[in-house]
């Protein structure tokens, strides 16, 4: 199992990446502001505008270290990572399994992701009484339960994205009552993307892009390819594998944000909002949110299908790692992340 190690996050825009021997340096204006050994580095992820040095990237890729680029406001800009581990025989076993099977995966994957999140509404009521009798929240598990059962009666990749589209609507629908802590400084309304209109979906878009990046990362050092998914339909740059896997994860970033909002971690003062009207998290708002998200990628929980104890960090490699050992045959099913 690989040792959980550091992600590197730059929130400073006016920050440099450059190289120094053995060591990762951050440059501000000249001066260097922080200094880290590559071997206690896994993945470094830079809101900064100036970038990194050459050396640095050429580095990164010798040791397959990945670096994200992100904009300050959220957005998945670019990608640079090392060659793919691995030879090209399972690539080419990664496709015709995928073609072959890819009906199945994506059953089994939203499956698990409307399971997951029915567990998530249940934990809230198991917390919450007075939620329990909630119309809208039992209709909204039933819905979540029928999709289940629908995904698995589809013909098509195409009708079960229809299918999850319908139970996401739903579950949306009533995201706002899990935010139990009724002193919030800001409700949810509706689910919004491109771009997030208000701070619960500038949260979740935020740690949304964290977790998929994450994923993609840990694909890339198990030998599969990121961009070639079973699901999500193929796009110049994108990380279609990784938007794959990351559906089963979806319920940790959700159940993050609500206990970000419940326990007021984040508030109106994290945020800004631009004159198109998009709602962005601010420098204090993005330090505070990868802090605790970090501290979440320590803390351990038991893997329901290897029934042992591992760092959530490792959630992503686990699973990339199961679903490589599917592809090359080592496994006769992928056995999806399935929240307990």
């Amino acid at each position: 199992m690989r040792k959980l190690l550091n992600t590197v996050y730059i929130l400073q825009e006016q920050a440099y990446l450059t190289l120094d021997g053995e060591n990762l340096v951050c440059k501000i204006d000249g001066e260097t502001k922080l200094r880290i050994p590559f071997e206690n580095v896994e993945n470094i992820v830079c809101f900064n505008y100036l970038g990194c040095s050459p050396a640095l990237m050429g580095k990164c890729v010798s040791k397959t270290i990945p670096i994200n680029f992100i904009s300050p406001q959220g957005k998945f800009l670019a990608k640079v990572c090392g060659e793919t581990k691995g030879n090209v025989f399972l690539r080419v076993q990664q496709i015709d399994k995928f073609r072959a099977e890819g009906l199945l995966l994506t059953q089994n994957t939203m499956a698990a992701k409307f399971s997951n999140c029915r567990q998530l509404i249940r934990r809230t009521l198991h917390d919450n009484a007075e939620l329990r009798e909630d119309e809208n929240v039992q209709k909204v598990l039933e819905v979540l339960k029928e999709g289940i059962d629908k995904v698995y009666e589809a013909e098509s990749i195409e009708e079960i994205v229809g299918i999850e589209g319908f139970c996401a609507k739903n579950y949306f629908s009533i995201f706002n009552k899990l935010i139990t802590n009724k002193k919030v400084d800001f409700e949810f309304q509706l689910r919004t993307k491109h771009p997030p209109l208000d701070p619960v979906n500038a949260l979740l878009s935020f740690v949304y892009t964290l977790a998929t990046n994450e994923v993609a990362a840990a694909l890339e050092t198990v030998g599969l390819d990121s961009y070639i998914g079973y699901c999500h339909t193929l796009r110049s740059g994108r990380s279609s594998l990784a938007c794959d896997l990351v559906e089963e994860i979806r319920c940790i970033v959700e159940r993050f944000v609500i206990t970000l909002l419940n326990l007021k971690i984040v508030g109106e003062k994290d945020f800004e909002q631009k004159i198109s009207g998009a709602v962005w998290l601010n420098e204090d708002g993005r330090r505070k949110v990868l802090s605790k998200w970090q501290e979440k990628k320590r803390s351990t929980m038991t893997h329901p299908y290897l029934k042992q104890k591992i760092p959530r960090g490792l959630l992503p490699y686990v699973q990339s790692n199961l679903l490589a050992k599917y592809v090359r045959g080592e496994i006769s099913t992928y056995p999806s992340f399935l929240l307990k």
